[in-house]
């Protein structure tokens, strides 16, 4: 009996890399976390008694501890300093993960030139290029330092053994699943070899007070590639967002430690690099000396910034009996809800036969149910062929009864819109403070917002432009 027990104790037992769940024997795919090729071997842990031992610092009561040395530097860039919440925060570790192509190295590479000053060096170590393809990128940027150090490597003891020799207070690593230690099993970017890495930078930057910035891949799907574990090991995870063929680059946080992480930076990638917007509305409005049909502006929320956006709809006659719905920027399900709400409440019966395109201009994706109103509006506008009046904007939450619900942030919304110079706006009940000189139309229902359109173009007869609202 007794060799039986101590059998059983010996018994290998197997556990996922990402979630912890255990069992007595492998499987491909982890049934706690849904990960496939986690499951490890792990042999039975000893029974350990961890006595008291010697403290390094004595326990202080929370007044009495030196907040000045978790002060915020800035990055000398603006718009990911409002990301972070003020700046880089010395021994803070920073993961930026993002689409290939999307801008990662090049926004980085300069935030390392502009932080980089005699008192605070600033270290750039490749794992994926060369040293001279990064010296041809900052030419072309303008992103030379004096004290900008670069070193292309992809072994863990040379990356720390640069750190004792420069000595810097900024660290970015270029990126984190290229770099491999020696002593642990696998390949580059193997969940082992991530988590050794990261664990090492991690306590050099805690240890010797450094800000590190990490470069991470992404998969398929979006998601930061890699241990689960990585994104919770780090203070800082930002997402680097934005379509290849537009000019619209987005930095938006995901977690950090040392703000909040309901901002976002918005930044213009072009020839000579990439600069901050501190206003980019311009990029998602097209500025016509008339209005057409088909189209609506509407003011959406990127965290806590309001941007002005338009939405363009454009219905034909369908040569298909299955007719086409194609977006671009926009929620297939909320363009086909809008439909759906426009034929049963807004009585337009013509939207159900013919081809619909639908899209926003400058490559910004509307998500948010705010933008609901302005896609109706945009979808009525182009069945009829009649445009909404001029410097009108429209907030507000669609339901299928047709009711316009409220959002948040109206009274910021109606503020960057007045700001902007447009004059009219179509919200929910109960907006709070209008901004003088703007006039705002509280609509309680989508029949009251179809009312914008000209009534004579509603009814199918020529237009009257005297009898606009």
């Amino acid at each position: 009996m007794a060799a039986r027990t101590k059998s059983a104790k010996e018994r290998p037992s197997y556990r996922c890399t990402e979630c912890g769940w255990q069992t007595a024997k492998w499987l491909g795919r982890c049934p706690e976390c849904q990960a496939w090729g986690t499951i490890e071997e792990y042999g039975a842990p000893a029974v350990r008694t961890t006595t008291p031992g010697r403290v390094t610092t004595s326990a202080v009561p929370i007044g009495q501890v030196d907040g000045r040395q978790a002060t915020a530097r800035s990055t000398g860039v603006p718009e990911l300093d409002r990301v972070l919440g003020g700046g880089l925060v010395p021994g803070a570790v920073v993961l930026l993960a993002g689409e290939p192509g999307v801008g990662k190295s090049t926004l980085l590479l300069d935030v390392a030139a502009k932080s980089a000053s005699d008192e605070h060096r600033t270290l750039y170590v490749t794992g994926e290029e060369s040293a001279s393809q990064v010296r041809l990128r900052a030419d072309r940027i303008h992103a030379l330092a004096d004290d900008l150090y670069l070193a292309a490597e992809t072994d863990l003891s040379a990356v720390l053994g640069h750190l004792d020799a420069v000595k810097p207070s900024l660290l970015i690593l270029d990126s984190v699943q290229t770099v491999a230690s020696p002593e642990i099993d696998g390949a580059p970017g193997g969940m082992a070899q991530v988590r050794e890495v990261a664990g090492a930078l991690i306590r050099a930057s805690k240890e010797r007070g450094m800000s590190t910035l990490l470069v991470g891949h992404v998969t398929k799907d979006g998601a930061i590639a890699g241990p689960r574990l990585l994104e919770h090991l780090v203070d800082v995870v930002l997402s680097f967002e934005g379509d290849r063929h537009a000019r619209l680059r987005l930095v938006r946080g995901i977690k950090n430690r040392y703000g909040a992480t309901d901002e976002v930076g918005c930044f213009e990638l072009h020839d000579e690099g990439i600069t901050g917007l501190a206003d980019p509305s311009g990029l998602f409005l097209t500025r016509r000396a008339e209005p057409v049909p088909g189209t609506c502006l509407t003011v959406t929320l990127e965290g806590r910034r309001p941007l002005v956006a338009e939405v363009q709809a454009l219905t034909v006659d369908s040569q298909i009996p299955s007719p086409r719905r194609t977006t671009s920027g926009l929620e297939t399900s909320r363009v086909s809800m809008m439909l759906a709400v426009l034929e049963q409440r807004g009585r337009i019966s013509a939207l159900g036969k013919r081809d619909i395109y639908s899209a926003t201009v400058g490559g910004v994706k509307l998500s948010e149910p705010a933008a609901d109103l302005a896609i109706a509006l945009a979808l009525a506008s182009a069945a009829s062929d009649t445009p909404l009046p001029k410097n009108l904007v429209a907030i507000g939450e669609v339901g299928l009864a047709g009711e316009v619900r409220r959002v948040t942030g109206v009274q910021r919304r109606l503020s960057e819109a007045h700001r902007l110079g447009f004059t009219h706006a179509l919200v929910p009940g109960d907006p709070g403070k209008i901004p003088s000189g703007m006039k705002v139309l509280e609509v309680a229902d989508i029949g009251d917002a179809l009312r914008v359109l000209p009534r004579s173009r509603r009814r199918e007869a020529p237009r009257d432009d005297e009898d606009r609202r």
